[in-house]
């Protein structure tokens, strides 16, 4: 096989495997890197394609949801990603959780029975080396990309990384939740009574609060960036900002009435199942940089979990991304290196379902690029589109990841209601979505 038809896609995890499909589907042949398990990284447990290493959750299904509409657009395009984890999905209410272990085994299982991937089980610390030997090479390597690979991705980009740190929330075994004290139920009543709910009175909130402003912290190296991403804040720094940050954030209990008495409470903690046994249920939007002796000292206040059984406890991993707007065209390429394409987290993209989709529109261009064809990125009406914008249009000075949001898209000339502005939004992305897949 010559160069002219060689495509490299460095990085298993969500973008990456996504992409691979999506060019093998095509046709193409691909040689999919991944240097897990001969090579491990501080988050991931497992060498499998796809691993999901902090929440076990998509978001939201409902297509007046950003999240939604950005999983609806994903459909359009065939995402195996997307297929795959409804095909192994736990009840959550109206988002898609999953049970990650049976959906990364089956990720991998797919891309490795595939005729057009070459699955490579190697560490990859020469960019150089890659594009002498490849026509077009795929960077999805992702917030834990290894050291060796991203001193030689620094020297072609000639632009520094940014980082701050994400944290993956701790997990609980569900026989070990005093359901005595807390009780199922969704928010607003809305589906069914998927989440568990931990109520804490005023006194307890407190307490619990300043519980964790004196717990122990794991200390960062000097020489590393510790600003956090505002979309996915550790409880620790929520708390640093005030007393009611938290009860205003993930532990709002806005909704959440007792079932059966009607009780309201001053806060609530929230824990979503992790797996489809329905044995094992994480804190949601508990990501924290707490010692793990902290974490079981702190978390054990919380009204529900005294005896709680911890069979993972919150870490905290680097997440490196590339300053988008100074170095990629919108085709997600490189502009001072045309045939190396970004996708996933690198990027500046932020969650599962965004980093899949990057992985879907850089396989696009690659796909179009290697078929002597040029393709322009989808309408910034939708939200594949304007996540593509952000990326890359924003300052470069002020470039911050980002999740799929309705902030994003341009809004309507008149002025509407907001459940009528969100239904009009996804009305008019998907017609710009199916009209761009029909050219």
């Amino acid at each position: 096989m010559d160069k002219s038809q060689k495509v490299a896609v460095v990085g298993a995890g969500l973008a990456g495997s996504e992409a691979a499909w999506q060019l093998a589907e095509r046709g193409h042949a691909v040689s999919l890197f991944e240097m897990r398990p001969v090579r491990m990284t501080a988050a991931h447990k497992t060498g499998e394609c796809a691993e999901l290493v902090c929440s076990n959750s998509f978001k939201s299904r409902a297509v007046e949801n950003a999240h939604g509409l950005l999983k609806a657009e994903m459909a359009l395009h065939k995402s195996m990603i997307l297929a795959t984890g409804e095909r192994f999905s736990v009840p959550a209410g109206q988002a898609l959780a999953i049970d990650r272990d049976a959906f990364s085994q089956a990720v991998t299982k797919q891309l490795k029975a595939h005729p057009k991937i070459y699955y490579c089980l190697e560490e990859v610390i020469d960019i150089a080396t890659l594009i002498q030997k490849f026509s077009h090479v795929l960077i999805a390597t992702g917030p834990l990309t290894s050291d060796a690979f991203a001193v030689s991705l620094q020297e072609i980009l000639g632009a520094q990384y940014l980082s701050f740190y994400d944290a993956i929330a701790p997990v609980v075994t569900a026989e070990s939740i005093d359901m005595n004290i807390a009780f199922r139920a969704s928010r607003y009543g809305k589906g069914e009574a998927d989440y568990i709910n931990c109520p804490l009175n005023f006194e307890q909130y407190e307490a619990f609060i300043e519980a964790v402003m004196k717990a122990e912290k794991v200390e960062l190296h000097k020489f590393e960036d510790s600003r956090p991403f505002e979309g996915c804040l550790p409880i620790e720094v929520m708390a640093e900002r005030g007393v009611d940050t938290l009860r205003f954030g993930p532990l709002k209990p806005v909704g959440l009435e007792h079932p059966e008495t009607g009780k309201r409470f001053h806060a609530v903690v929230q824990l979503r199942q992790e797996n489809s046994l329905g044995s094992l249920y994480n804190l949601v939007g508990f990501q924290t940089k707490m010692t793990w002796t902290s974490q079981k000292e702190v978390l054990t206040l919380i009204p529900g979990l005294e005896n709680a059984e911890f069979v993972r406890l919150g870490s905290v991993h680097r997440n490196t991304f590339i300053n988008a707007p100074a170095l990629l065209n919108p085709q997600l390429n490189l502009k001072s290196a045309p045939n190396v394409y970004f996708a996933g987290q690198i990027t500046g993209v932020e969650g599962y379902m965004e980093s899949t989709a990057m992985g879907i529109l850089a396989a696009r261009q690659i796909a179009a690029s290697l078929e002597k064809r040029t393709e322009a990125p989808p309408s910034v009406d939708t939200m594949l589109g304007a996540l593509i914008r952000y990326i890359t249009t924003t300052e470069a000075a002020e470039f911050q990841p980002m999740n799929a949001n309705f902030g994003l898209l341009d809004p309507p000339q008149k002025k509407m209601r907001k459940s009528e502005r969100k239904a009009w939004y996804a009305e008019r992305a998907m017609a710009k979505a199916k009209e761009y897949l029909s050219m």
